[in-house]
């Protein structure tokens, strides 16, 4: 017999693994901010170059503000990911990026989520 005080937490385990089995729990990929900026930047470029979009961190473009080397590398890490997570691609980085399941989106710069 399942004690009562534990059938809430039970309800929420299962729903947990419910929304992880479909495919819904959502993750996003973004600079971890104990990395310098130097291996920031050598990520952000690798990533930029091996296929994440970059275009959306370019001057007049939605995810340009903040100007910040760790905002643009959390954008590229996170577009990356999104794109080859499912072909085996990783938010590592070279220990650069870490996951979150907050999603980093604000204002008009929407951060990708790819099923």
């Amino acid at each position: 017999m399942i004690c009562p005080i534990h059938k809430p937490l039970i309800s929420l385990l299962l729903l947990n693994l419910c929304f992880q089995a479909s495919g819904q729990y959502m993750e996003w990929c973004i600079a971890d901010e104990q990395t310098p900026d130097e291996d920031l930047e050598r990520a952000m470029e690798w990533a930029c170059g091996n296929g994440a979009d970059c275009s959306k961190i370019q001057l007049n473009h939605p995810c340009y503000l903040p100007n910040t080397l760790k905002d643009h590398a959390s954008y590229s890490f996170n577009s990356y990911y999104q794109r080859f997570k499912n072909k085996g691609g990783s938010c590592y980085f070279n220990s650069a990026a870490i996951i979150t399941d907050l999603d980093p989106s604000h204002g008009s710069c929407k951060f990708e989520f790819i099923p």
